[in-house]
Protein backbone atom coordinates (compact mmCIF):
# COMPACT_ATOMS: atom_id res chain seq x y z
CA UNK A 1 0.00 0.00 0.00
CA UNK A 2 2.59 2.66 0.72
CA UNK A 3 4.53 1.70 -2.81
CA UNK A 4 2.31 4.12 -4.50
CA UNK A 5 2.31 7.27 -2.10
CA UNK A 6 4.36 10.19 -3.16
CA UNK A 7 7.73 11.07 -1.33
CA UNK A 8 7.63 14.62 -0.13
CA UNK A 9 9.97 17.28 1.83
CA UNK A 10 8.64 19.81 3.86
CA UNK A 11 10.11 22.23 2.06
CA UNK A 12 7.22 21.52 -0.58
CA UNK A 13 5.12 22.94 1.84
CA UNK A 14 6.05 26.01 2.75
CA UNK A 15 5.38 27.80 -0.83
CA UNK A 16 2.32 26.24 -0.58
CA UNK A 17 1.35 27.51 2.33
CA UNK A 18 2.74 30.65 1.38
CA UNK A 19 0.50 30.86 -1.97
CA UNK A 20 -2.23 29.60 0.04
CA UNK A 21 -1.92 32.66 2.52
CA UNK A 22 -1.13 35.19 -0.06
CA UNK A 23 -4.34 34.10 -2.04
CA UNK A 24 -6.36 34.47 0.48
CA UNK A 25 -5.47 37.75 1.50
CA UNK A 26 -6.27 38.77 -1.68
CA UNK A 27 -9.19 37.22 -2.04
CA UNK A 28 -10.22 38.99 1.59
CA UNK A 29 -8.83 42.86 -0.23
CA UNK A 30 -10.95 42.34 -3.03
CA UNK A 31 -13.69 41.54 -0.91
CA UNK A 32 -13.64 44.30 0.89
CA UNK A 33 -12.56 46.88 -2.08
CA UNK A 34 -15.30 45.36 -5.17
CA UNK A 35 -18.60 45.44 -3.61
CA UNK A 36 -21.05 42.55 -4.35
CA UNK A 37 -23.16 43.52 -7.63
CA UNK A 38 -26.73 42.44 -5.09
CA UNK A 39 -29.82 44.14 -6.95
CA UNK A 40 -32.85 45.45 -5.01
CA UNK A 41 -35.34 42.55 -4.76
CA UNK A 42 -36.94 40.88 -7.47
CA UNK A 43 -40.29 42.32 -8.51
CA UNK A 44 -42.22 41.72 -11.73
CA UNK A 45 -42.83 45.69 -11.97
CA UNK A 46 -38.88 46.67 -12.98
CA UNK A 47 -37.35 43.65 -14.81
CA UNK A 48 -33.25 44.46 -15.14
CA UNK A 49 -31.98 44.82 -18.57
CA UNK A 50 -29.91 42.99 -19.04
CA UNK A 51 -30.78 40.54 -16.33
CA UNK A 52 -27.01 38.37 -15.31
CA UNK A 53 -25.99 35.49 -13.31
CA UNK A 54 -24.15 35.37 -10.35
CA UNK A 55 -20.72 36.33 -10.59
CA UNK A 56 -19.57 32.51 -10.49
CA UNK A 57 -22.18 31.82 -13.34
CA UNK A 58 -21.07 34.88 -15.49
CA UNK A 59 -18.26 33.10 -17.74
CA UNK A 60 -21.11 30.41 -18.49
CA UNK A 61 -23.60 33.25 -19.32
CA UNK A 62 -20.68 35.43 -21.10
CA UNK A 63 -19.62 32.16 -23.28
CA UNK A 64 -23.20 30.72 -24.33
CA UNK A 65 -23.92 35.10 -25.49
CA UNK A 66 -21.58 34.29 -27.95
CA UNK A 67 -23.07 30.74 -29.48
CA UNK A 68 -25.49 28.29 -28.02
CA UNK A 69 -23.42 25.47 -28.94
CA UNK A 70 -20.44 26.21 -27.01
CA UNK A 71 -21.99 24.79 -23.89
CA UNK A 72 -20.92 21.38 -25.01
CA UNK A 73 -17.48 22.10 -25.17
CA UNK A 74 -17.82 23.43 -21.40
CA UNK A 75 -19.42 20.09 -20.44
CA UNK A 76 -16.45 18.03 -22.17
CA UNK A 77 -14.10 19.75 -20.49
CA UNK A 78 -16.09 19.71 -16.74
CA UNK A 79 -15.92 15.36 -17.68
CA UNK A 80 -12.52 15.83 -18.12
CA UNK A 81 -11.63 17.61 -14.78
CA UNK A 82 -14.06 15.14 -13.21
CA UNK A 83 -11.82 12.41 -14.67
CA UNK A 84 -7.85 13.80 -14.49
CA UNK A 85 -7.30 11.94 -11.42
CA UNK A 86 -7.73 8.46 -13.09
CA UNK A 87 -5.30 9.66 -16.33
CA UNK A 88 -2.09 9.85 -14.63
CA UNK A 89 -0.92 6.11 -14.97
CA UNK A 90 2.59 6.40 -13.35
CA UNK A 91 3.59 8.36 -10.37
CA UNK A 92 6.50 11.17 -10.77
CA UNK A 93 9.71 10.34 -8.50
CA UNK A 94 9.37 13.76 -6.82
CA UNK A 95 6.52 16.51 -6.79
CA UNK A 96 7.28 19.41 -8.92
CA UNK A 97 5.70 22.64 -10.56
CA UNK A 98 4.94 22.42 -13.60
CA UNK A 99 6.84 19.06 -14.08
CA UNK A 100 8.17 17.74 -17.57
CA UNK A 101 5.30 15.01 -18.34
CA UNK A 102 2.46 17.52 -16.65
CA UNK A 103 3.79 20.55 -18.21
CA UNK A 104 1.25 20.77 -21.12
CA UNK A 105 -1.55 19.98 -18.94
CA UNK A 106 -0.78 22.28 -16.32
CA UNK A 107 -0.36 25.05 -18.79
CA UNK A 108 -3.50 24.05 -20.67
CA UNK A 109 -5.49 24.39 -17.35
CA UNK A 110 -3.84 27.87 -16.47
CA UNK A 111 -4.74 28.82 -19.79
CA UNK A 112 -8.65 27.68 -19.16
CA UNK A 113 -8.59 29.46 -15.67
CA UNK A 114 -7.39 33.17 -17.68
CA UNK A 115 -10.24 32.55 -19.88
CA UNK A 116 -13.25 31.71 -17.30
CA UNK A 117 -11.58 34.96 -15.32
CA UNK A 118 -11.56 36.85 -18.65
CA UNK A 119 -14.80 36.25 -19.46
CA UNK A 120 -15.99 36.95 -16.03
CA UNK A 121 -14.77 40.83 -15.89
CA UNK A 122 -16.43 40.72 -19.62
CA UNK A 123 -19.84 39.98 -18.39
CA UNK A 124 -19.56 41.57 -15.42
CA UNK A 125 -18.06 45.26 -16.19
CA UNK A 126 -18.50 45.39 -19.88
CA UNK A 127 -22.10 44.41 -20.41
CA UNK A 128 -24.72 47.28 -21.11
CA UNK A 129 -28.05 47.32 -21.99
CA UNK A 130 -29.21 44.54 -24.16
CA UNK A 131 -26.14 42.82 -23.76
CA UNK A 132 -24.01 45.10 -25.25
CA UNK A 133 -20.55 45.46 -25.05
CA UNK A 134 -19.96 48.73 -23.36
CA UNK A 135 -16.50 51.15 -22.14
CA UNK A 136 -17.98 51.13 -17.88
CA UNK A 137 -15.12 54.03 -17.32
Amino acid sequence: MKRSYLKSSPHFFKPVLRAFWLGTAALLLLATLIPAPLQEPASLAKVPNPVKSAWFLLWIQELVSYRIWLIYPLIGIGLLFIGLPWLQRDLPERARWFGRPHRLLAVLVLCLFVLIVGLTVVGLWFRGENWALVWPF
